[in-house]
């Protein structure tokens, strides 16, 4: 069968809490003392954050937590992406800078970039970006490229097969579902690495084994994906 790759998102919003860190212990410990405490809210470091890695090894995940965990404190944070064609102004209200999926941008949203994050350092707001690529090798104007590079940098790394199988069969247990081995080793291998895609194709076969009154096997998965 040919392999499918899911290019979906987690339905509930990801927080650095949810964030299986496996091998990636060190940038989450890294932003979780970043963030600081809801209860006591912190000045946040303006030394930049850049995390990267290959897709599906968590970057965006991180993110959208290190914003969630931000407005948990009542701070707005400004966010760039490769998605947003016509980005705003810096704004000053703003508590922190965060960019995205930087490998993939455009000049205007270089531009856009390098002027939020001059703004941000003048007035010791902080940074963190993420990227496909390592600072040293990103096809950006060089005066962003650089100041990319000068803070903390992670390479965050994919989850192992065993990491994958031991998170969905946690999230699994805490909806109630039974995933049998065969049903975990046609979803590993299947489907995208990706484990925000494997939490969603998760979270669809609840959905869908509920609405059908059946167990989840790879029949229902087969079924599910007829239906769509």
């Amino acid at each position: 069968m040919k392999q499918l790759a899911l290019d979906i998102g987690l339905s509930t919003g990801p927080t650095l809490a949810g964030f299986f860190a496996g091998p990636n212990e060190a940038a989450l410990r890294h932003l979780r003392v970043w963030v600081g405490d809801a209860h006591a809210p912190t000045l946040h470091s303006p030394v930049p954050t850049y995390l990267w890695g290959e897709s599906g090894s968590g970057k965006t995940h991180l993110l959208e937590g290190v914003r969630s965990a931000l407005r948990e404190q009542g701070a707005v944070v400004g966010w760039l992406h490769a998605g947003l064609l016509e980005p705003p102004e810096f704004d000053e209200r703003w508590g922190a800078v965060v960019l995205d999926d930087v490998h993939l941008y455009t000049a205007v949203q270089q531009h856009t970039a390098f002027n939020w994050f001059v703004n941000a350092q003048t007035l010791q707001r902080g940074v963190v970006a993420a990227g496909a690529l390592p600072p040293a090798d990103l096809a950006l104007r060089e005066d962003l490229r650089t100041r990319l590079g000068w803070g903390h940098v992670f390479h965050l790394q994919l989850l192992s097969e065993a990491e994958r199988r031991a998170v969905l069969r946690q999230a699994a247990d805490a909806r109630g579902v039974l995933l049998g081995d065969d049903v975990l080793d046609y979803m590993l291998h299947r489907f995208s690495r990706d484990l925000g895609s494997l939490m969603e194709l998760l979270d669809q076969l609840d959905g869908y084994a509920l609405q059908t009154q059946r167990a989840v096997t790879i029949p229902l998965i087969r079924s599910m994906l007829e239906n769509q």
